[in-house]
């Protein structure tokens, strides 16, 4: 494993390499490093202040402060995960980096008080399944059904057995914007063949014809069938533009005028945390720690330190 590099408080000394990989008990909050994907600056960071602008730009500020809680635990989990495996500091160096490819969205410029709060309620507090940081995953909304990693993300290279998965969710939906609960994506088939090539290497041609080939559990596409060629759900949604494509949870798939017309449900790719029911459960008076119980099974939720 990569060494890691925790600068302490008061302390200029690099730490020592863990003995284990996993949560190691602090005396107090690291600082770690930062690679500014903009302007290629290197700065010092405590972890809490980081946070704290990853969950202001991943979720509204405005949300409910257990909501946005729930987010924080999620982003401090990712963000020593990612630390752990040495990811960003191959590319750049650093420990972190303010890429949402690399790292997370990170804007301090929305960090209100709403958020700080939210971030001091659950801080050093990270979730592990038998003593390992979890992929801390999350969506905008599931459309009202938890998928696996293997369905959501087409994810192969780890077991991730602690995802709830195929599970009812009815807050995600509720209360949602009338776009997050059904939508229509129409996609020129210009685009969409461009799309299937570069994920599957073949050419389907000039866009005739289009089907849902395959669902999984929870009814999300996970294999499409373009004219002759079969293509993974999830890659294609990444390569014809996931704004666009909100999710898989598909309800109907067309050609008219020479576009593909999608409708749907849900935005995202419906694995771990959906944003939407964190926010109608936190409403509702549920814990940040009830919150990610609800989408994450045996799980632990520790306190990294004080």
């Amino acid at each position: 494993m990569l060494l890691i590099i925790l600068v302490f408080a008061g302390c200029a000394q690099k730490a020592k390499k863990p003995e284990t990989t996993g949560p190691q008990k602090m005396k107090e909050e690291p600082t770690i490093t930062l690679f500014n994907n903009e302007t290629g600056e290197k700065s010092q960071i405590k972890l809490e202040e980081y946070v704290t602008a990853v969950v202001a730009a991943e979720m509204e500020p405005s949300w409910p402060v257990n909501a946005l809680a729930a987010q924080a635990i999620l982003a401090r989990t990712f963000t020593m995960e990612n630390i752990e495996s040495g990811r960003v500091k191959k590319l750049h160096g650093t420990d972190v980096s303010t890429s949402v490819e690399e790292s997370q969205a990170y804007d301090p410029s929305r960090v209100n008080d709403n958020v700080r709060k939210a971030v001091q309620k659950t801080r050093g507090e990270v979730i592990t399944y038998n003593g390992e940081y979890i992929k801390a995953w999350f969506s905008a909304s599931n459309g009202g059904k938890t998928a696996s990693a293997e369905e959501g993300l087409a994810y192969y290279k780890t077991p991730t057995p602690y995802i709830k998965a195929n599970i009812d969710d009815p807050m995600s939906i509720e209360d949602t914007l009338p776009e997050i609960q059904n939508w229509t994506a129409t996609i020129p088939g210009a685009k969409v063949q461009e799309a299937v090539k570069s994920v599957t290497g073949k050419d389907p041609g000039p866009l005739t014809s289009a089907a849902i080939q395959e669902k999984g559990p929870s009814g999300r596409t996970v294999k499409l069938k373009i004219n002759d060629v079969s293509v993974g759900g999830p890659a294609f949604r990444l390569a014809a533009g996931s704004t666009e494509i909100r999710s898989m949870f598909l309800t109907s798939v067309s050609v008219s005028g020479g576009n593909l017309v999608l409708n749907g449900k849900g935005y995202g790719h419906g694995v771990g945390m959906s944003q939407w029911g964190a926010k109608n459960m936190a409403e509702k008076g549920t814990s940040p720690e009830d919150i990610i119980k609800f989408y994450f099974k045996d799980i632990k939720i520790e306190k990294l330190y004080e």
